[in-house]
């Protein structure tokens, strides 16, 4: 059979029905979720098909109390993650970009929450802001605490690269690049005024976050802007 025709290619892109992992990589890009009576949350508009009995809900991040506030100052509409309830295989994506699925096993990690595509039901969520971060951002950079025993799936643009945060090391990123740490971590956010009178105007490398102790950070090859200037 010729490597181009019809056949060849829906053969060749086909998906898989030999594995059926709770969270697993149909492709790089692509998660398949494998509900079996169950929920999980998804970034919202992360659907991109389903086979089976799947029900799915919109609901706001953290909606009620003081996280529904901040979600409202800082980021607008705030992230939306969408209720996906029933039997059945779905599949999420997030603009191409890569996904990494994590197990977490009583941990904590904190994840920029344009980053999250997933989290199964047993996983808690709570809002994290830096010091001094209201009034500087303008629809995105938010984080969020993900806590408890199950899976996480995370988006990354391109190979994610994890640095190691060391005591007496410590080590600065671009807020905009930044995708996740290690939950014991506690950012704070630097200004480097050098850079905004070289430039002239805001910048992603004006801000760094600074990170101390003993941890890892994630980082991508890619700069996702939430700045604005006032």
């Amino acid at each position: 059979m010729s490597e181009y025709t019809l056949a060849a290619f829906v053969e060749k892109t086909r998906q898989n029905e030999r594995e059926h992992d709770y969270f697993e990589l149909e492709k790089p890009q692509m998660l398949e979720i494998n509900l079996n009576n169950q929920f999980v949350w998804t970034k919202n508009g992360s659907m991109v098909g389903y086979v089976g009995n799947i029900k799915f809900e919109r609901e706001g991040m953290l909606s009620g109390g003081l996280g529904n506030l901040i979600k409202k100052t800082l980021t607008g509409e705030g992230a939306k993650l969408m209720k996906a309830s029933g039997t059945g295989r779905l599949y999420v994506a997030d603009s191409g970009k890569k996904v990494q699925i994590l197990k977490l096993e009583g941990e904590s990690i904190c994840v920029n929450g344009n980053d999250i595509l997933a989290h199964d039901q047993t996983i808690k969520n709570e809002i994290t802001m830096l010091k001094s971060i209201a009034g500087m951002m303008s629809g995105g950079l938010f984080q969020v605490r993900l806590t408890g025993n199950g899976h996480v799936a995370i988006s990354t643009h391109g190979d994610p690269l994890t640095l190691l945060v060391k005591p007496g090391e410590p080590v600065f990123t671009d807020p905009n690049a930044t995708v996740a740490w290690s939950g014991n971590l506690k950012p704070e956010l630097k200004t480097n005024v050098s850079f905004k009178s070289l430039l002239g105007r805001g910048s992603g490398e004006e801000f760094q976050m600074m990170f101390q102790g003993d941890g890892w950070v994630l980082i991508q090859p890619y700069e996702e802007v939430y700045f604005q200037q006032k």
